[in-house]
C-alpha cells in the first residue's frame, strides 16, 4: 500500500495533512520529526513531508530531522517550518523577517513547477510564519513568491525536493488540495491504494502476526470503537482465542448493558463475560472531583477488574486489545512522539497500567491510526449493523466525565434519565443521524425555580450537540428553536431533580467536545 510519511515538528495542523492525503486515496502516517530515517524505509514509502512547527530553526530546542532523511532517494515536501528546516540544514539562510505573514497572500510564479500544475497565478495561499528564506541552499531556486515578495516556494527539481511557505492543508488555502495532489501523485508517483477494505486486510494480517496463537482480551464498552475491534479480532482469529469482557461500571447510559450484551452475542463470540462492578467504581469515585483523577481511577480500576476476570477465565499469557483512536493518542500527548501536549488523558492511553502493558509490547490497537469516520467505514466493511456503527461516541469513563464534580449513584440516575430523553427526542425528530455527537451533562450547581406555587432548587443540565468529521474539530449543531425548547421542557417535566436546562454553544477549539 503506497504510503506518504509525515514528520511532525509540533504543528497544530499536522493531522490535517494526514487527513487530506488519506482523502486522496493514499495512506499517510505521522512520525515524530526526529525519527530515524531507517525506521521510515519500506518498499511502500513514496514520499516524505516535513510539517510546520511553532519553533524557529534558530531555537535551541527546535526539532530537526535525521540528516539521513535528506539522503533518501525519495521526494520531500517541506511545509512552512519544513521549508525553513531544509533550507537551514542544507546550507541556505533563514532569518526573522521585518513583518510577519499571517493569512491570505496571492502567489506569483517565477518558474513552472509540477507542484503548481493546474493552479493559476494569483491563487490564494494561507500563510503563518515569522521566519522566511533569505537565500536558498545550493541547487535550489525560488519557484514562487507571495505578493509581498516572500519566497513562497523553493525547489531542488533534480532531487525532487520542494518547500512551500504556506499551508495547503488548511481549508482557506484556495488550491491546497491540488498542491497535495500534485506532490503525492505527480512528484511521488503514488497510487490510490488506501481503502478501508485494504486497511481491513492489513489489520487482519497484523493481528495474526502480532498475537500468534495467544489469547487476546478486549475490554468492550459496546460503543463503535470497541465493537469494531471485537469484530476485527473475531475475523482475524479463531473465536476460542478472543475473550470479550464487558464491565458495567454503573456509569453507562440507560439500558446500555442489555443492548451491548445482545449485540455481542450476535457477533458469535465464544467467550463473553458481563461483569457488574458498578458498586466498586462508584465507591472508588466517591468524593473525587478532579476530571483527570477520575480518568486515572477508572482506567486503573478497569485494568484491576479485567485482571481479576482474566485470571479466572484466560489461560496463561495474553494480549490486551483496545479501541484506541488516533484522536485519543493525540489528545493524550502520545500521537506524535514527544511534541504533542496533553489535552486530556484518555484512560486507554495514559493509565499507568495501560502504559505498562504497552511497554511490554502486549497491546493490540488496530484503530490507533484511524479517525472516527474511518472507523465507521471499517465497521461497515466488517458487516456491523447500522445501529452500532451510527451510535454517537461515548467516553470510556462514561457518565463520570459528564457529571461535573463528585459522582454518586443518585447523580448517575438523574443524568441517565435526562440523557435518555434527549437522545430519544433526537431520534423521534429525525435529528440523531444528522448530529455527530449529542449528550447531556450534569453541572455541579443548582438553580432556583418554581413548580406550581412551590419554590424548588434543582440541578442544571447542559445539552451538547456538535457537527464533526473526525473529532479533531467540531462546531455546534444549530437546533431550530422549537426543537431545543421542547426537548428542554420534556426534561424538566419528567426529571424532577432537574430545574434548568442550558445549551452549550462552544466549538472545538477552544472547547473540547466533552466537558471533562
Amino acid at each position: 500500500m503506497d504510503t506518504i510519511a509525515i514528520l511532525d515538528f509540533g504543528s497544530q495542523t499536522t493531522q490535517l495533512i494526514a487527513r487530506r492525503i488519506r482523502e486522496l486515496g493514499v495512506y499517510s502516517e505521522i512520525y515524530p520529526g526526529t525519527v530515524r530515517a531507517a525506521e521510515l524505509l519500506s518498499e511502500d514509502l513514496r514520499g516524505v513531508i516535513l510539517s510546520g512547527s511553532p519553533w524557529s530553526v534558530h531555537d535551541e530546542d527546535a526539532g530537526a530531522p535525521d540528516p539521513a532523511v535528506y539522503e533518501l532517494e525519495l521526494p520531500i515536501l517541506g511545509i512552512c517550518y519544513g521549508l525553513q528546516r531544509m533550507t537551514h540544514d542544507l546550507g541556505g539562510e533563514v532569518a526573522r523577517t521585518a513583518g510577519r505573514e499571517y493569512g491570505r497572500a496571492r502567489l506569483q510564479y517565477n518558474h513552472d513547477h509540477p507542484l503548481f500544475d493546474h493552479i493559476p497565478e494569483g491563487a490564494i495561499a494561507w500563510m503563518s510564519h515569522g521566519d522566511s528564506v533569505q537565500a536558498p541552499a545550493d541547487g535550489w531556486e525560488v519557484v514562487a513568491r507571495s505578493e509581498y515578495g516572500t519566497p513562497a516556494c523553493i525547489a531542488d527539481s533534480k532531487r525532487r525536493r520542494v518547500g512551500i511557505q504556506f499551508h495547503p492543508e488548511v481549508s482557506h488555502c484556495e488550491y491546497g488540495i491540488r498542491v497535495l495532489e500534485n506532490f503525492v501523485f505527480g512528484i511521488c508517483g503514488a497510487s490510490r491504494t488506501w481503502t478501508v477494505e485494504e486497511y481491513l486486510e492489513q489489520g487482519v494480517r497484523e493481528i495474526r502476526s502480532t498475537v500468534g496463537s495467544e489469547p487476546v482480551v478486549l475490554l468492550i464498552s459496546g460503543g463503535v470503537d470497541s465493537s469494531v475491534v471485537a469484530a476485527l479480532l473475531l475475523k482475524a482469529l479463531p473465536a476460542e482465542q478472543v475473550y470479550l469482557i464487558y464491565v458495567d461500571t454503573g456509569l453507562m447510559r440507560r439500558d446500555e448493558t442489555a443492548e451491548v450484551e445482545h449485540a455481542l452475542r450476535a457477533f458469535g463470540a465464544r467467550h463473553l463475560s458481563m461483569v457488574d462492578a458498578s458498586q466498586q467504581f462508584l465507591d472508588a469515585l466517591a468524593g473525587v472531583e478532579d476530571p483527570e483523577q477520575k480518568r486515572s481511577i477508572i482506567g486503573d480500576l478497569f485494568m484491576t477488574v479485567q485482571q481479576r476476570e482474566v485470571e479466572s477465565r484466560v489461560p496463561g499469557a495474553y494480549f490486551l486489545a483496545q479501541g484506541t483512536l488516533y484522536t485519543d493518542m493525540i489528545e493524550s500527548g502520545k500521537g506524535v512522539g514527544g511534541h504533542a501536549k496533553v489535552i486530556k488523558s484518555h484512560h486507554n492511553v495514559r493509565s499507568p497500567l495501560v502504559e505498562r502493558k504497552r511497554s511490554e509490547g502486549r497491546i493490540v490497537e488496530p484503530l490507533a491510526h484511524l479517525y472516527k469516520d474511518e472507523v465507521r467505514k471499517l465497521g461497515t466493511a466488517l458487516g456491523l449493523p447500522a445501529s452500532t456503527i451510527g451510535r454517537h461516541p461515548f467516553p470510556g469513563p462514561g457518565l463520570a466525565v459528564r457529571i461535573l464534580g463528585a459522582v454518586s449513584a443518585e447523580k448517575c440516575e438523574i443524568l441517565r434519565a435526562a440523557d435518555a430523553i434527549y437522545l430519544e427526542e433526537l431520534r423521534a425528530r429525525g435529528l440523531y443521524d444528522k448530529i455527530w455527537q449529542a449528550f447531556a451533562v450534569l453541572l455541579p450547581i443548582r438553580a432556583v425555580g418554581v413548580a406550581g406555587d412551590a419554590r424548588e432548587y434543582g440541578y442544571v443540565v447542559a445539552l451538547r450537540a456538535v457537527h464533526s468529521i473526525d473529532g479533531m474539530t467540531a462546531d455546534v449543531y444549530p437546533f431550530a428553536s422549537h426543537d431545543i425548547l421542547e426537548i428542554s421542557a420534556r426534561i424538566t417535566n419528567e426529571v424532577p431533580a432537574v430545574g434548568r436546562v442550558v445549551y452549550d454553544v462552544s466549538s472545538k477549539p477552544p472547547a473540547t467536545i466533552e466537558w471533562e
